[in-house]
């Protein structure tokens, strides 16, 4: 490509590409690969890898991936990509999740949370957006949500939901973020929070979990790596650490980690992936304004998700384009549960 951002002849888009000419469908391969789609979130940077999937769904790619692994934000994202409703996580982040009803640091005050993750689960995701839990325990592409088991200190790869409750209970846990909540919430009986606390990117869990090839979808933008921690991440690994003897400790690892090593190895891989699996990390270009964890704008999360798709266009269509918003029509009627989507 021009500007030598993303390999050409990059196997990870080759496998996708060949996939696709081929109506390729999860559980029915005529190839011998296991291929992973690997989505990081980020609290209201999720936006980012949203869009990314919206756009893998728009150009006809959204049957070539075997597993899904998801963290954060990024798994409730990945939830609605196996109901192939990308368009409704996407309108999340505008629609829901700028009011006060989910995010509000006045509560703080109040000795609150400033984030309400009952609001996202008991009525945006039930009666806004409807989720279908059960729909994606059977589906044949498969979900692994990162959750961080606090008493344990242990990084768990889930994707053997036995229920709706479950699969809903894993996806609050990741979701679960140090301090913009309070304390921890329950997962199969133990504490767990956000799964990216000791696993910082989920791209690590797709190569354990023995994928040939890796489509990466990382939310910061491509840039110079920093080699401090931030405040903030200062903040949040002592609050962990008074939670969990270790825990702190490990958010810290898991952090540099990523600053020193993934970072390294992801940029490496864009443009020379050798090496088994082959791993192919899309993110916004150089130069795009990073999406804060925070971020209630609806105008900045609307730039970053039109940044992200165009990215993503590039990246695997090798055009740069100019991308525009996109509605979607969903009727409604006194059930929540029967709201339909007709058009876009």
């Amino acid at each position: 490509m021009a500007d030598q951002v993303w390999a050409e002849q990059h196997p990870v888009r080759q496998v996708l590409r060949d996939r696709r000419a081929a109506h390729s469908k999860p559980g029915d391969r005529d190839d011998s690969f296991k291929v992973g789609l690997a989505i990081e979130g980020g609290g209201l940077r999720g936006v980012v890898s949203a869009a990314m999937l919206t756009f893998l769904e728009d150009l006809g790619y959204a049957d070539v991936f075997d597993e899904v692994y998801a963290c954060s934000s990024g798994a409730v994202n990945a939830a609605y990509f196996i109901m192939r409703q990308t368009w409704f996580p996407l309108s999340i982040y505008f629609d829901d999740l700028t009011t006060g009803e989910f995010l509000d640091f006045k509560r703080v005050l109040r000795w609150r949370a400033p984030m309400d993750l009952d609001y996202v689960f008991d009525d945006v995701l039930v009666k806004r957006k409807p989720l279908d839990y059960e729909y994606i325990i059977k589906a044949k592409q498969r979900l692994h949500v990162m959750v961080t088991d606090v008493d344990a200190l242990e990084a768990l790869d889930v994707s053997d939901f036995s229920s709706p409750e479950d699969l809903r209970s894993a996806l609050m846990a990741s979701s679960w973020l140090p301090l913009a909540t309070k304390g921890a919430t329950s997962f199969r009986g133990s504490r767990a929070m956000d799964g990216g606390i000791l696993q910082f990117h989920p791209f690590r869990a797709a190569m354990v979990d023995g994928c040939t090839h890796v489509l990466s979808l990382s939310t910061r933008p491509i840039g110079p790596f920093k080699t401090r921690l931030s405040l903030t991440n200062r903040i949040v690994a002592r609050h962990l650490e008074r939670m969990r003897s270790g825990l702190g400790e490990g958010f810290t690892a898991s952090i540099r980690q990523y600053m020193f090593e993934d970072k390294v190895f992801l940029r490496r891989s864009r443009l020379h992936p050798g090496g088994s699996p082959a791993v192919l990390d899309l993110a916004p270009l150089s130069g795009t304004p990073e999406i804060k964890r925070h971020e209630v704008d609806r105008s900045l999360l609307l730039d970053g998700a039109r940044s992200a798709y165009g990215a993503a266009y590039l990246a695997l269509e090798g055009k740069k384009v100019r991308v525009i918003p996109r509605l979607t029509v969903v009727y409604r009627t006194e059930d929540p549960s029967s709201s339909e989507e007709v058009g876009q």
